[in-house]
C-alpha cells in the first residue's frame, strides 16, 4: 500500500525522492508528499492530492533544496484523500516531519490524551497522532529523538513503517517498522530508504531489511545503526538485491500490465529453471529435499492466501490432492486468522503471496506457527517478510510485477504449486510413473503454448471492443478451470470496473442463470477435457436464454465453436496444466476491455499492489 522513500547523503534529495515515488506508484495511492530539510536548514513539507505529477507541479516553484528528505504516497485508511491528510505530517513544535505506512489501531485514545495536553490536529489521520506523540515525549521530557521514538512506539498498538526528520538534527533520519515493510539501501556515504527495493536498485544493490520492532538511525558520515525498542543493538544483515532497472521499465509496451502478460513464457521458464529437468523426467525442489519428512508425513495441507493468490491456491488444492492423495483445505487468510481454526503440529500450512508482505497472510502464518504447524511460503519478492518467517518455501522467480492487477505472479504461483505437487507425489509414491513423466513433459512445453496464445493479442483486442458496453459478465469453468474463471472475473473487475462473477459451470442453473439475457456476456472455458460434454450442455442452456458466449476452445473444436458468439483458441495440454494456458487470454481480454474504456490499467482506482494493512 502506501509508499515510503527517503534519502540522506551527498546528493540533492528531491530528485531522488520524486523518482522513487514514481517507482512506487504501482503500489496504489491517492495523494503524495515530500519533506526536506533545506540547505538553509528549513523544514519544508509539500503535499498534494492525486498523482506524483501533481506534487511535482505544486513544488516546482518552491525551495526543494536539501540533502536529506522523506517522501510518501498515501492510500487512504483514516480520512479522505486530501492535502491535509497527505503525508508528511508535521509536529506541533514544527521540528518533526513523519511519514507512515500501516495503521495505528489505538490512535483515537492517543489522540484524546494528546488533546487533553493541549495538542491540536490538522488532519483526520492516525499518522498525525504518532508524530504528535513523539513530539510530546521529546519536548516534555527533553528526550533525544531516538529515545522519544522508542517511548512513543511502546504506546502504539498496530502496524507501522515510519521515517522521521528533525530539523534540529538535520544530519539524520530515524526509521522504524512493525508488520509493514521497510528496506534501507547502503551507498557510499549515503543511505536510501523505501517500502521495497524498486526505488533503490538504481543507486545500490546493497540493502538491509528491517525486522519487526527495529529502529534504524541513518546518519551522515556514520555507519548504519540499528536498535530495538529497548535500545539493544541489532545486527545489520546486508543483502544483495538481484534486480535491474530494466525490469522496472515498460520496455516499449503501453502499460506494465501488458508487458507482464507478454513476459509470462520467459517467466515460467525462469520459474522452472533448475527445477524441472525434462530430459531426465524429474522435478527437484530443494525445499522439499530439505524438509522431506515433515512434508511427506503431513496429515493435511492448509493453503492460506488472498485475492489472486487464493485462486492459485484453489488450483494447488486440486493438484496436491490428485498427485499426493493428501487432503487440502484452502482458506482466505483474512478469515483464517479470526475464526479459531483447528490446526495441529501434523499440518503443513502453505502461505501464498506475491509481495510477501500481505498483512492478513502474515497474521495467518503467525497463527499457524503458534499452533505448531510447518509453514511453507510461496512468494515472489526476495527478502520480503513471508520468506523470512516461514519454515521453508519456494520463490516463483518471475521478476518484479508493477501492474496492480497480478498476471505473471499468478502463473508463477501455479507453476510452483504444480512442481510441489509433482515432487511430493513422486516421493510419496502416489502418482503413476507414466503420469509423472507425461506431466513433466507437458509442463516444460507450457511457455511455448503461452507464446501461441499471445499471438492472438490483436484478435482479442478487436473482440474486446464488442464488449465494452457490458455492465456485467459471467465466467464459467469446471474442474481445474473453475479457479481460472474466478481469476478471469477478478481481472475484469479490477481494471475495467465491470461487475463480473466466476462460477463452476454446473452451479449456473442453481441461481446465476437468472441473470442471463441478451445483454449478458458469458465467458466459458470450454476445452476438450473430461467434462467437455457437460460444458456443451451449459452453453446450450445459456444460448437458450439469448446469452452471448465467448468460449475458450482447443483447435479443431467443431461443436462449441458453432454455438459460441466468439471463440479464442488455446493449445491443448493436460487438464491439470490448462490453467497456465487458459488464464492468459482472459488477462488479455480484461486488459483490452479496460483500455477501450479508457481506464488506468496499471493503477486501478481504490486498489493497492501490496496490501500491508487489514
Amino acid at each position: 500500500m502506501c509508499g515510503i522513500v527517503g534519502y540522506i547523503g551527498k546528493r540533492q534529495a528531491y530528485p531522488i525522492l520524486i523518482k522513487g515515488l514514481k517507482r512506487l506508484e504501482y503500489r496504489g495511492y491517492d495523494s503524495a508528499g515530500v519533506g526536506l530539510i533545506s540547505d538553509s536548514n528549513e523544514l519544508n513539507v509539500y503535499k498534494e492530492k492525486g498523482k506524483v505529477s501533481n506534487l511535482e507541479e505544486f513544488a516546482s516553484q518552491k525551495d526543494t533544496s536539501g540533502r536529506i528528505g522523506i517522501a510518501h504516497t498515501r492510500w487512504a485508511t483514516h480520512g479522505e484523500p486530501c492535502q491535509a491528510n497527505a503525508h508528511p505530517h508535521i509536529s506541533q513544535s514544527g521540528n518533526l516531519a513523519l511519514i507512515h505506512n500501516g495503521i495505528i489501531e489505538n490512535y483515537a485514545t492517543l489522540r484524546e490524551q494528546l488533546q487533553s495536553k493541549g495538542y491540536t490536529f490538522k488532519s483526520s489521520t492516525d499518522t498525525e497522532v504518532l508524530v504528535q506523540l513523539i513530539d510530546y515525549f521529546q519536548t516534555t521530557y527533553h528526550l533525544d529523538l531516538l529515545k522519544a521514538v522508542q517511548t512513543a512506539l511502546h504506546k502504539v498498538i498496530g502496524a507501522y513503517a515510519i521515517a522521521i526528520l528533525d530539523k534540529t538534527h538535520p544530519e539524520r533520519i530515524i526509521t522504524a517498522r512493525k508488520s509493514s515493510p521497510l528496506v534501507i539501501g547502503i551507498g557510499e556515504n549515503e543511505f536510501f530508504l523505501a517500502s521495497d527495493a524498486t526505488p533503490i536498485v538504481e543507486y545500490t544493490d546493497k540493502v538491509v531489511y528491517l525486522q519487526d520492532e527495529e529502529i534504524a538511525v541513518l546518519e551522515t558520515g556514520k555507519p548504519l545503526k540499528i536498535v530495538n525498542l529497548s535500545n539493544e543493538s541489532q545486527q545489520a544483515e546486508i543483502k544483495t538485491v538481484d534486480m535491474n532497472i530494466g525490469q522496472l521499465e515498460k520496455g516499449g509496451y503501453p502499460h506494465f500490465m501488458l508487458k507482464e502478460i507478454f513476459e509470462q513464457p520467459e517467466c515460467i521458464n525462469d520459474c522452472m529453471r533448475g527445477r524441472v529437468i525434462p530430459e531426465n523426467h524429474k522435478v527437484v525442489l530443494s525445499a522439499v529435499n530439505d524438509h522431506k519428512d515433515r512434508l511427506l508425513n503431513a496429515h493435511r495441507f492448509v493453503i492460506v492466501a488472498c485475492g489472486t493468490s487464493w485462486h492459485a491456491a484453489l488450483i494447488g488444492k486440486q493438484l496436491i490432492e490428485s498427485f499426493c492423495r493428501i487432503p487440502v483445505e484452502v482458506e482466505y487468510a483474512s478469515e483464517f486468522r479470526y475464526r479459531n481454526p483447528v490446526i495441529t503440529d501434523g499440518d503443513v500450512v502453505i502461505a501464498i503471496s506475491q509481495s510477501g508482505e500481505t498483512a492478513d497472510t502474515l497474521a495467518a502464518i503467525e497463527l499457524a506457527k503458534a499452533k505448531g504447524a510447518f509453514v511453507y511460503g510461496i512468494c515472489n519478492a526476495v527478502g520480503s517478510s513471508i520468506p523470512r518467517i516461514t519454515d521453508s518455501g519456494s520463490y516463483i522467480h518471475v521478476g518484479p510485477e508493477i501492474g496492480v492487477a497480478s498476471t505473471k505472479a499468478f502463473t508463477g504461483q501455479v507453476t510452483v504449486l504444480t512442481m510441489l505437487a509433482l515432487t511430493l507425489g513422486k516421493e510419496r509414491g502416489t502418482i503413476d510413473c507414466e503420469e509423472y513423466r507425461r506431466t513433466i513433459d507437458q509442463l516444460a512445453k507450457i511457455p511455448e503454448k503461452i507464446q501461441e496464445v499471445l499471438k492472438q493479442n490483436d484478435c482479442i483486442a478487436e473482440l474486446s471492443r464488442t464488449f465494452t458496453y457490458a455492465h456485467n459478465f459471467l465466467y464459467l469453468g469446471r474442474g481445474y478451470s473453475y479457479p481460472v474463471a474466478l481469476e478471469g472475473a477478478l481481472k475484469l473487475k479490477e481494471i475495467s470496473y465491470i461487475h463480473a462473477e466466476g462460477y463452476p459451470a454446473a452451479e449456473m442453473k442453481h441461481g446465476p442463470i437468472a441473470l442471463v439475457d441478451a445483454e449478458m456476456p458469458v465467458v466459458v472455458i470450454a476445452t476438450q477435457n473430461a467434462m467437455y460434454e457437460k460444458i456443451v450442455s451449459n452453453i446450450q442452456e445459456i444460448k437458450a436464454r439469448k446469452g452471448r458466449i465467448i468460449a475458450l476452445v482447443n483447435p479443431n473444436d467443431n461443436v462449441i465453436s458453432k454455438l459460441a458468439d466468439a471463440c479464442i483458441e488455446i493449445p491443448e495440454t493436460l487438464e491439470c496444466l490448462e490453467p497456465l494456458v487458459a488464464t492468459v487470454p482472459l488477462q488479455l481480454l480484461a486488459y483490452h476491455i479496460a483500455v477501450c474504456k479508457g481506464k488506468d490499467v496499471d493503477q486501478p482506482r481504490n486498489l493497492a499492489k501490496s496490501v500491508t494493512v487489514e
